[in-house]
């Protein structure tokens, strides 16, 4: 099977080039070449491959350096860079003729293009000699179509809520090339779900890490986007949001359900056990002795049995390149550092005893500093002078965030992170004073980055990107059957310990409040945030718990950064110098200010379909 391993990641890295056309502009000169394409198995074969370059989308590109970053889109962190996409976004400044995370066109197409592949792959002639090896694989090749189709279908739904379902290959003269109507979110959650049950009975259980195969579609990557679907139309968002009710059909056929139903969450809590059950992953669990290193290794590491559903890439440096504290002095990292990482995640980070930091028993203390070591990716490292805000926080915290006097693979590296400011620095400084290209809040993003690329000499990093892993199910299920049920069990206890216990975090319950629907929510919300942090769940999430008006709306914040002439003035020592930047560093101030309006939960349908297609309606608020 490695020939099908190298037209998965040929045809996945050929179309990051290639122009998406839209739907319903059918093209006469791809009916042309239909032919040939599916009177040649061989050729059959790469129109199967690159249905998988699908699964590089919006959501995973950063990983590349491109794209629209969907964390910097949130409260995660905010891009920098001068002229990036992600500024109008955030300002509320985009429009259904200029959405940068719009992906209605593309998504169309790679459904037409797995309806052309499946409406022709049984007439595709096999040769004689090689019916052995193809007669089995038909079936499964026409099973992952089926995936990657319905897959474009989750991404369109959690979008733009109901869209049209076209499962047929249109010809030119069709009317319905140009006349089709948004199908309801239930029949585009029930569709999604159907297919998904349907080729789980096909496709092989999983296969094994490294193998030539892996990277191809399972039962278990079926059975996952199940339970993914089911959640999201279970959450606020899509279940019985009156914001919506007027969203409908020229005929008058409601769109978005209107009626609230709980059962929904306990069919979402269904399908993330039944995966759960399959016995087929485990939650990556390299170093146990070291809960940082524990978790950082699944975001360098190419095979995990975690992965449910992995987007199989080359090695390379790009993100440590775009991504690392952009020092550049002879000790400094030398990265680009393009993210500046806000408050608000930073302090969503538990203490390593359970208990939030606004919790007076947690032990969190913002004043005073204190010496010890550090995981800077390869050892502990003695450090000197950490802020007593960065001790003893979750794993998870370390693991995935840079901040001051921080350490990273100090023997290539042999100074301590400075992000407070410090003029006259010579590079030795991870924040420039370079308005449009400086760390603006302290932080940087460290998930993701290997500890043995060094941007001053060689190496690449070897990972694959968890588009789905079993910490994403474990969390389902925590969060389905606590939405379900009048209070918590030990169910809910149980799933979301799992992924705790890999960082070694204790277990809840811990407060009071983790005994109640409504306490245990936040504490499940929260375990998001952390655990999938940098990995665009953010984004979705707060979207479809309703809550992004109030997240990711107002002022985003960080550490004093940028201070004033005045301020370093007031400090007595050298304006210029690392102790003045010091100073006055610990300061918490507004980094950026945000807009997210009730439209924005939705997107809207790209004004360019609504000009073709006349049956389309347009989302709420656009």
């Amino acid at each position: 099977m490695k020939k099908n391993k190298v037209l998965l990641l040929m045809f996945a890295a050929c179309v990051l080039a290639a122009s998406c056309k839209k739907y319903l502009d059918v093209v006469p000169t791809e009916l042309v070449t239909e032919k040939a394409v599916f009177d040649n198995i061989q050729n059959a074969e790469k129109a199967w491959a690159h249905l998988y370059a699908s699964l590089n989308n919006n959501d995973v590109q950063f990983v590349r350096g491109g794209g629209t970053i969907l964390g910097a889109c949130t409260d995660e962190c905010k891009n920098h860079w001068e002229n990036v996409p992600e500024l109008a976004f955030n300002s509320g400044a985009w429009n259904a003729t200029s959405n940068p995370l719009d992906m209605w066109g593309s998504a169309y197409q790679y459904i037409r293009s797995a309806n052309l592949f499946l409406a022709n792959i049984d007439r595709t002639p096999l040769p004689a000699s090689r019916l052995d090896y193809y007669q089995p694989r038909i079936p499964q090749y026409k099973a992952e179509a089926r995936f990657l189709r319905a897959n474009q279908y989750f991404e369109l739904f959690r979008r733009y809520g109901a869209v049209p379902l076209l499962n047929s290959v249109l010809t030119p003269t069709d009317p319905a090339a140009t006349n089709t109507a948004r199908n309801s979110i239930d029949e585009v959650v029930g569709y999604i779900t159907s297919e998904c049950d349907a080729i789980a009975e096909i496709l092989p259980l999983s296969y094994p890490a490294g193998s030539s195969d892996y990277g191809r579609i399972t039962k278990g990557a079926a059975l996952a986007l199940k339970a993914r679907t089911l959640l999201y139309a279970a959450s606020p968002l899509f279940n019985g949001n009156p914001m919506y009710a007027s969203v409908k059909n020229a005929d008058g056929k409601q769109l978005f359900p209107q009626g609230y139903d709980n059962n929904k969450w306990l069919l979402a809590a269904n399908a993330a056990k039944a995966v759960l059950d399959l016995n087929a992953y485990s939650l990556s669990n390299p170093n146990p002795g070291n809960p940082v290193d524990n978790y950082a290794q699944l975001f360098f590491t190419r095979n995990s049995d975690e992965m449910i559903l992995p987007l199989i890439m080359g090695g390379n440096r790009d993100f440590e390149g775009n991504y690392m504290p952009n020092g550049r002095d002879a000790n400094a990292v030398n990265g680009n550092g393009k993210m500046s990482v806000f408050q608000e995640l930073v302090d969503s980070y538990e203490m390593n005893n359970g208990r939030p930091i606004a919790d007076p028993q947690s032990g969190y203390q913002e004043d005073g500093f204190w010496d010890g070591t550090l995981w800077d990716g390869v050892r502990n490292t003695p450090v000197t002078k950490v802020s007593n805000r960065f001790k003893n926080r979750d794993p998870r915290f370390y693991a995935s965030i840079f901040f001051q006097y921080d350490v990273w693979n100090y023997s290539n590296n042999g100074r301590p992170l400075r992000f407070a400011w410090f003029g006259n620095n010579g590079g030795a400084a991870d924040g420039w004073p370079k308005p449009g290209t400086n760390c603006e809040t302290g932080y940087n993003w460290r998930k993701w980055a290997d500890p043995q690329v060094n941007l001053k000499g060689g190496g690449n990093a070897n990972r694959n990107f968890p588009i789905i892993r079993l910490a994403e199910m474990y969390l389902i299920y925590a969060e389905a059957m606590n939405e379900y049920l009048a209070a918590p069990n030990g169910d809910v206890y149980n799933a979301i310990n799992k992924v705790r216990s890999r960082v070694s975090m204790p277990g809840l319950p811990i407060l009071t409040g983790d005994n109640t629907k409504e306490g245990m929510r936040k504490r499940i919300q929260n375990e998001r945030r952390v655990e999938f942090a940098f990995e665009n769940q953010r984004f979705w999430d707060v979207r479809r718990w309703l809550i992004a008006k109030t997240v990711d709306n107002g002022n985003m914040h960080g550490l004093n950064a940028r201070p004033t002439p005045a301020e370093l003035n007031s400090t007595g020592f050298d304006p210029n110098s690392e102790a003045a930047g010091v100073a006055v560093f610990y300061k918490v101030v507004v980094d950026q200010t945000r807009v997210f309006l009730d439209r924005h939960y939705l997107m809207p349908i790209p004004q360019t379909e609504l000009n073709i297609d006349p049956a389309l309606v347009q989302n709420y608020g656009w």
